[in-house]
This record gives C-alpha cells, structure tokens and sequence, in this order.
C-alpha cells in the first residue's frame, strides 16, 4: 500500500494523512503485482528469523514503488510476486502490519474470499474483553484494531447503525468499566455504534452430546459475525485466542458450571457443533502477549472461517510446542495458508 498526493503526485510508504507540501489528503493506492529487482540469500539465524536461509527481496509494483519483503521461496530478478487467495473455509491468511492496520485486515479478509456486507446487514463484533487493562498490555483486543474493522465494515456498505461491539464480565468487574479503561467506549462513541452487554441480551438452550449450556440469541440474529480476538500465549491453554474469545456469548453461569466440570478445549469441541458457520474470524496479533504477561511486538493480522485453525496456525508462528489436544490433532500441514507463508513469520516468542 502507498499513499499519493492528488495534486503533486508525491508518494509515500506510510499513512502521514496529509501531503507537507500541499496539506490535501493523500489518497490509497494498492499494488496489484510487483516484480522482484534485487535478492539477497540470508545464512545468518536471529532470534526474530530462525530460520535460514530465506531471501530479502526488494520489489517493484507498477506504479514505480520500492519496498523490501523477506521470502522463504527464492526468485529470480525480473519474476513477479504475488499472493493467491485461498476458496476453502479452512483457510488461514496471515498479513504483516507495516504501517497502515486497514491495509492489513482488508488483505487477509481478501485472501480467504471476503465478506459481504450491505446497509441492512446487522453485524456484531466480539472483541476480546477481558480485564480493564490499558490497551499497551495487550491483555485486551487493541482499540486500533476495533477502530480500523468498523471502519472497514462501513466502508464495505455497512450502517453504523446496524453495527454492535458485544462484551460480558466474568467476574465481579463491571463491563462498563473494562470497556472504559481499554478505550472501547471511545471507539464506539466516535464511530456511533452500541456496546452490547451479553449478560442483558435473551439466551436460548442448547444441548450437545449431553452438554447443556445457554448462549446469546445475539448469535443467531445477525447477518454478519466478526470474533475479534488478540492472539496471546496462555500458561495452560498453550493459545487464548479465537476459541477462547467465542466463550464470552455464553450465558455467565452456563459457562462457570462447564468450566468447573471441563477443560476448555473440551467445552469447544463440543459447543462448535452449534455455532452458526459463518463467524469471519480477524485475530490481532500486533502486541502479543507472552505466558509471563510481558508483551512483544508481532504485528500480524490473521483471518479465517476457522478458528481452530486460526488458533493452530498462531502456535506454529510462536513456534509453541505444549499444545492443548484438539489443536495437537489440527495438523498444520492440513491447513491452507494464504499471504505470507508460516515460515517467513515464524520465531519463537518466549526466547525474547
């Protein structure tokens, strides 16, 4: 993504909003494809790319721009790079956030076939919200984040109006006042959206395999389901991301009851059997926390149908080897990776 100057036609890599030199709005220019103009081979490991050898190219779009790109396939100068989407909803597309978030989650949601969205749809966003936390802790789903895909979304065709960021308190904190602390309510105030409270909203019954539980009717009555969770390490669970994020729809005393009889992953691969199959996943993974609650500085965006996969596809990019079950029998060789490859991305986050 490169922004242009409409008047000068002078050109930048980064999102600066406004030209210095004529102070008009730059406007967003896509590269379609780009051809390779130089390579260098790699041999050296680092703690952020372990893994070797793989090649800096440095690429050239139509329109005249540069910009450097890591690979683990070589090219040869003069050949074109581009990325494929990927038609399966096991589909997992992963996209580097360089500068511009919007570029990122308009990308990856790309790859793995879109979304469809219009001025009726009604859509609810589930972010992770679990503790009032300031955003920098990544303990919470990053405000940026939420900002850029209600943004996304209306720029899509979508209504304000018709949008909802839903959340539920667990525990005795109040879900006003996590939304407060993490920046939500700010969000939604600028973008005049509502902030649901799960705990407020009906529930309907549901058996599984001799698992009774109640979820939010909020699921089952809108067009478009956005789980919008940070992707962080968890001492236990190995991952607390996306099938851990779509808990918060339960009913709080339904979910408690389970949570004292079962692991989580138990209650997952149950319940997924009664979730409607059209939740778009958009995991965040920008500051990532470790399992020691310190934060490291990933910037990926991932996206996905699935989120199992979302959830296996982020273990193999922290390279975590103490896995729950149902994502140990997620072979990662099984998954459809589309955008940049697992092994261009990959290092291991509890080394730094």
């Amino acid at each position: 993504m490169f922004y242009q100057c409409p008047k000068c036609k002078s050109c930048w890599q980064q999102p600066i909003i406004k030209c210095p030199n004529c102070f008009l709005e730059l406007e967003r220019i896509k590269s379609n494809k780009a051809k390779v103009i130089g390579v260098s081979r790699v041999t050296i490991p680092t703690l952020t790319h372990p893994k070797v050898p793989y090649f800096v190219l440095v690429l050239e779009d139509e329109s005249g721009n540069r910009w450097a790109q890591k690979s683990v396939e070589e090219y040869k100068i003069g050949e074109e790079v581009s990325f494929k989407p990927e038609s399966s909803s096991e589909a997992v597309a992963i996209w580097r956030v360089k500068y511009d978030i919007l570029e990122a989650i308009e990308k990856a949601v790309e790859l793995i076939g879109g979304i469809k969205v219009n001025q009726d749809s009604k859509i609810i966003i589930l972010p992770t919200l679990f503790v009032p936390a300031h955003p920098y802790l990544g303990e919470n789903t990053n405000p940026q984040v939420l900002n850029t895909v209600i943004k996304f979304l209306i720029k899509k065709g979508a209504k304000s109006e018709n949008i909802k960021v839903a959340g539920q308190s667990f525990d005795e904190v109040p879900i006003e006042a996590s939304a407060q602390k993490s920046q939500f309510l700010q969000v939604c105030s600028e973008n005049k959206v509502s902030l649901l409270d799960l705990a407020q909203t009906e529930f309907v019954a549901k058996t599984v395999d001799s698992f009774n539980f109640e979820i939010s009717a909020e699921l089952y009555n809108q067009d478009v389901i956005i789980n919008l969770p940070t992707l962080n390490l968890h001492p236990k669970l190995g991952v607390a991301g996306a099938t851990e994020n779509i808990f918060k729809f339960f009913n709080k005393r339904s979910y408690l009851s389970l949570k004292y009889l079962f692991a989580s992953e138990q209650i997952f691969t149950k319940i997924n059997k009664s979730l409607p199959e059209n939740i778009l996943t958009i995991g965040e993974a920008m500051n990532v926390q470790k399992k020691n609650k310190l934060t490291v500085l990933l910037s990926f965006v991932l996206a996905s149908y699935n989120m199992v996969n979302m959830d296996r596809v982020f273990a193999e990019i922290c390279l975590l080897d103490s896995l729950p079950n149902y994502l140990k029998k997620t072979k990662i060789e099984n998954i459809p990776v589309a955008g940049r490859k697992i092994k261009e991305v990959q290092f291991n986050i509890e080394s730094i």
